[in-house]
């Protein structure tokens, strides 16, 4: 699922590119866009998802986790921007 979601991802940036050079309507180029980052959200989400269940996890079970709560902590300040 992961990598079928980045391949779609892929190709709609470069039909994005396409439909630039071919100077296609603005607001459909920005439609594209704004599918290009909802699916670039899912895809973060579901990395970050399984950062927290494996790498975090194990982290704290072995009494050093907070190196990688800062790491989530940095990650959510820098989405909040």
């Amino acid at each position: 699922e992961r990598k079928k979601r980045l391949n779609r991802i892929e190709g709609q940036v470069k039909g994005i590119q396409k439909m630039v050079d071919e100077e296609r309507y603005c607001i459909d180029i920005s439609n594209q866009i704004i599918a290009v980052q909802s699916l670039l959200k899912k895809s973060n989400i579901e990395i970050l998802r399984r950062h927290l269940d494996h790498c975090v996890k194990d982290a704290i079970i072995n009494n050093n986790g907070d190196e990688k709560i800062d790491e989530i902590m940095n990650l959510f300040e820098k989405i909040s921007k």
